[in-house]
């Protein structure tokens, strides 16, 4: 197992303080904020961690309200609104310095047989046959150092174009990557939900700069998730390849909406996601 991914089980190994408050902490790193995959992913298992083990996650819905701060641990508190004979649902806020930073409110189910149907998978090359990150972005190695040292808890393998081979290229809002954990992880389905969640924020709203031609390495842009939510349909694991398949239907009024779906690699829908985040040109001083 990397190194990263220990570091992002740790960050899911909450601290319990009180009945239905637990405390997080963030990686001791150079971020100005704290990732909102991180925030989402500890706050689904804060819930979790109130619901019976045999309760699954089969949706959630968020808010990001203010910016997380790294340097400060994020407290956990959860709300039992409901424990129905199927469903639980659970309401979970993340607080720092005395203020909300982030909302979560999520439903649990007890497993059930159900009709079922699904849209194939895109078809794609395996991620075997897709190079792998640093290969795609060697050409921007000087640019990229210090970004590309960072150690990753996911193999990350973008069957489209990656990010800075796009700038200044408007293309057809669509992206697709292949991504898996790097490591081995346990039997435990709410950990590979919270991975999910944790992945599925690190890649979703750039496809939303595509049309433009754009990334987020070009320094003129402000981008920060404003909500997200999934709906998991099907048990996965993270720690296995699966296909991020995202679109972007539209932007306006500083705000992009993006929208994904994850497989298995043997084409099984597992879950689907959908984000609108803020997507700006930096402001900048008029010159004298």
């Amino acid at each position: 197992m990397s190194a990263a991914l220990d570091l992002v089980l740790d960050l899911l190994d909450l601290e319990p303080i009180e009945v239905n408050l637990f405390r997080g902490q963030s990686p001791s790193d150079d971020r100005q904020r704290v990732f909102g995959g991180q925030v989402a992913a500890q706050a689904l298992i804060a819930a979790g961690r109130t619901v019976d083990s045999e309760r699954i996650v089969h949706s959630l819905h968020a808010y990001f309200i203010r910016p997380g701060d790294p340097s400060t641990p994020i407290l956990y508190e959860v709300e039992r609104i409901r424990d129905g004979g199927s469903f639980s649902t659970r309401r979970a806020v993340a607080i720092q310095h005395g203020r909300a930073i982030f909302a979560l409110s999520a439903s649990f189910q007890l497993p059930e047989e159900g009709f079922e149907h699904q849209l194939p998978m895109p078809s794609v090359p395996p991620p075997e046959a897709v190079a792998t990150l640093d290969e795609q972005l060697a050409p921007w190695t000087d640019l990229l150092a210090d970004w590309l040292a960072r150690p990753r808890a996911f193999d990350i393998r973008f069957v489209t174009p990656a990010p800075i081979a796009r700038s200044g290229d408007a293309r057809e809002p669509i992206q697709r990557i292949w991504l898996r954990a790097n490591g081995a992880l346990p039997d435990t389905p709410l950990l590979h939900a919270c991975l999910f969640a944790y992945a599925s924020d690190m890649t979703l709203l750039d496809t939303a700069l595509i049309p433009q031609g754009l990334t987020w390495f070009d320094g003129t842009i402000f981008g920060a998730s404003l909500d997200h939510a999934m709906w998991f349909h099907r048990l996965g694991r993270a720690d296995e390849w699966f296909l991020y398949d995202t679109i972007s239907p539209t932007a306006q009024a500083g705000r992009g909406l993006a929208q994904g779906a994850m497989y298995s690699r043997d084409g099984r829908r597992l879950l689907t996601v959908m984000q609108e985040g803020l997507i700006r040109r930096v402001r900048t001083p008029p010159t004298p």
